[in-house]
């Protein structure tokens, strides 16, 4: 008969993974992220108590940023920032992707205008900034 720690670790609930990985600071939060969407497993949109696999492919939003992670390692327990870096490994593409994004943000950040935006030039602003989003 297995002991409850070897059963924790074989089945693990996506929700309970990002959060001891620390990709989000409360399981709530990971949970509210996992039912809005911004999770997707293996392609696939994610529900909480989905059961983790090794070498699963995760597609996770935080903010303006999205990352694919491999997992490697699971847990239930939520350890230091080191050991949950050793769960996953982000992909060569998905790093790459976000540098070019963060250099593109950074490239066109607008300085303060002389004045205040007019009707037009503020819904472009916006349309801009929140255009994209799912």
């Amino acid at each position: 008969m297995k002991s409850k720690t070897e059963d924790d670790d074989n089945a693990v609930r996506l929700d309970k993974w990002l959060w001891a990985a620390r990709f989000y600071k409360t399981r709530a939060l990971a949970r509210e992220m996992i039912d809005g969407g911004k999770v997707h497993y293996n392609g696939q949109r994610g529900k909480p108590s989905k059961l983790m696999e090794l070498n699963a492919e995760i597609t996770l939003r935080q903010g303006n940023d999205a990352k694919t992670i491999i997992v490697l390692g699971l847990t239930t327990q939520r350890r230091s920032a080191e050991e949950a870096q050793t769960l996953y490994q982000e992909t060569d593409a998905s790093i790459v992707s976000r540098e070019k994004i963060s250099a593109a943000r950074k490239m066109n950040a607008m300085p303060h205008p002389d004045r205040r935006p007019d009707k037009k030039e503020r819904r472009n602003l916006i349309k801009f900034k929140y255009g994209d989003q799912e």
